[in-house]
């Protein structure tokens, strides 16, 4: 019999202590804050900011992680420095001929056509004249990554529409079509 006042006894404790706790609203917090920080609207007005906006613009030359910042100028002494040291950051093992060939199709071959003869299918259609055949120009990586950056006569930049590898992969694949011709 003392032993079932026991047994009823620890259930009865076990029950008392497991009945009063909530997952919804758990035990005291010592630092509130970590766990339900103070949130901000978006583009609102709040006087914790400086300027008095949650939105803040970056710390002054600050770049996105992973961006190679490309210091050469767009001027006439930009690209003759360019074309004579800039070199392609890529080995051997990183340059993809397809992905090349395919970026290459994709924004480049509509003017300066499949070959790199400069007949592609805007200039034989005559919206563009002018493009250059790349056996016919004095051209080095550095010249083609620069220009494929800031554009040059009628060509605008591709900076946008490519990242700095892609661009460089893109220039591999121009002087493999320039040493074709």
């Amino acid at each position: 019999m003392k032993s079932l006042y026991k047994i009823v006894a620890v259930v009865g404790l076990s029950f008392m202590a497991t009945s009063c706790f909530d997952k919804a609203r758990p035990n005291y917090q010592f630092f509130p804050n970590m766990y339900e920080a103070v949130s901000y609207e978006t583009y609102s007005e709040h006087d914790v900011f400086k300027g008095g906006v949650e939105a803040q613009l970056p710390a002054k030359g600050s770049i996105k992680r992973g961006f190679v910042p490309y210091e050469i100028p767009n001027t006439p002494e930009g690209y003759a420095l360019a074309k004579a040291t800039l070199k392609s950051p890529l080995d051997s093992l990183s340059l993809n001929p397809d992905k090349a060939k395919e970026l290459y199709t994709v924004y480049c071959a509509i003017c300066h056509g499949d070959k790199g003869d400069g007949k592609g299918n805007l200039v034989l259609k005559e919206k563009f004249l002018g493009v250059p055949n790349y056996k016919d120009r004095e051209i080095t990586e550095g010249s083609i990554y620069h220009v494929i950056t800031y554009g040059l006569n009628s060509m605008g930049s591709h900076a946008n529409q490519l990242s700095q590898e892609e661009r460089w992969q893109v220039t591999d694949y121009v002087l493999k079509l320039k040493a074709g011709l």
